[in-house]
């Protein structure tokens, strides 16, 4: 296991009817933006608990975030706070919003190009304290320090993290998954459980205690898939859901481990240039990820076949080719087409996307092993 350091500071408050809570956890005194969406939430209640949650207290509101959350969008965002002296940020929306208003909290005090914060990972010394309410489980950005955001001017998609932009607390409240279409829950079942390979499909470096974390958290969101697709989900299965995001990506299983986000990085090409969704781009590499480098992940990949999927019978490249097809076949049981072709993407993309990691001198992955000529094979593999 590698040395680490560990601490997240967001508290949780989860359950039925918490958004109420709302006032005894937010600061006193201070000028607050919430931000928000394409208005989703005032078709399904949320808005109107959160505005009765905020009564009395000074708000401006600031609406039209972006899925893959545009960076000319945000610094709107950013201008009205520095011009208005917002002191706190509340993000009300799923991962979208809320890597958005962590970039927002970000750049408020930036000295300098803003979008440096993205390509040289640059984050002001101080930054504006924010908090959510979610809407969509998915990205676990409730409860980390990460954000993803795009440029559509110039096709683009970046992320950037800081331990400055952790959510004071997060609010969630398994009762708005009841409202998210059959789409956005399959996108953000395939992108929970992906976050979880990237830091779990790795080397073999001793860490069982992360292992078997991650190999329950992938086990739960498999086993409770169905149950949240259904039309009307029970409360306990958006509840688990909803939790299972979370702890995908709140660094809880990454302590002392390597990790991937190979995935991730071509899947936000594929985003930036095509402009699919985000679980839909990852479902697609993922299959390929594993099949291009599985001499290098192959301890990991035989542990995952047996304590994921329970694959132990044959040899071990057998195991290997049925695990992948198993993983390919989780994701289409979600409703996600896994090929570049039925998408219409092809060779073209491919190559950009190829050229793109050579131009930016990128090798990604754990211990840098996934070359361009790596992505460029992955992809290939996808057509």
């Amino acid at each position: 296991m590698n040395n680490f350091e560990f601490q997240n500071p967001t508290k949780i408050i989860f359950g039925k009817g918490t958004i109420a809570k709302l006032s005894e956890n937010l600061y006193k005194g201070e000028k607050i933006m919430m931000t928000y969406g394409g208005g989703s939430i005032k078709k399904n209640g949320v808005y109107d608990q959160v505005k009765k949650a905020l009564e009395g207290y000074d708000v401006t509101e600031f609406g039209g975030i972006e899925p893959n959350p545009d960076f000319d969008t945000l610094m709107k965002a950013v201008k009205i706070c520095r011009q208005e002296g917002i002191g706190f940020l509340l993000a009300v929306g799923g991962g979208s919003v809320i890597d958005g208003t962590k970039f927002i909290a970000a750049a408020v005090e930036y000295k300098g190009d803003e979008w440096e914060i993205l390509t040289k990972k640059k984050v002001a010394n101080e930054c504006l304290p924010l908090a959510s309410v979610l809407t969509m489980p998915a990205t676990g950005s409730e409860m980390n320090p990460n954000a993803v955001i795009s440029r559509r001017s110039t096709k683009e998609k970046f992320d950037f993290g800081s331990p400055k932009v952790y959510p004071v607390f997060s609010i969630l409240d398994p009762e708005v998954v009841y409202s998210i279409p059959k789409r956005q829950k399959a996108n953000g079942l395939a992108d929970s459980f992906i976050h979880v390979i990237e830091q779990y499909l790795t080397d073999e470096i001793n860490t069982p205690i992360q292992d078997r974390w991650a190999e329950g958290v992938m086990k739960t969101i498999i086993e409770t898939a169905p149950k949240v697709l259904v039309d009307k989900p029970d409360y306990d299965s958006c509840a688990n859901y909803m939790w299972s995001a979370t702890c995908a990506l709140n660094m809880f299983i990454s302590p002392g481990v390597n990790q991937d986000w190979s995935t991730h990085m071509i899947g936000h090409e594929l985003t930036a240039i095509c402009g699919l969704d985000h679980g839909v781009t990852l479902s697609i590499v993922l299959p390929g990820t594993m099949q291009i480098m599985r001499k290098e992940k192959k301890t990991k990949l035989l542990m995952y076949a047996k304590n994921v999927f329970g694959i132990t019978q044959g040899s071990e490249d057998e195991i290997i080719d049925k695990v992948i097809v198993a993983t390919e076949d989780f994701f289409k049981s979600l409703g996600i087409k896994t090929r570049l072709s039925d998408y219409n993407a092809g060779e073209e993309v491919v190559n950009e996307i190829y050229n793109r990691f050579v131009k930016r001198g990128w090798n990604i992955g754990e211990h840098g092993i996934v070359t361009p000529e790596k992505v460029k094979a992955i992809l290939t593999s996808r057509l």
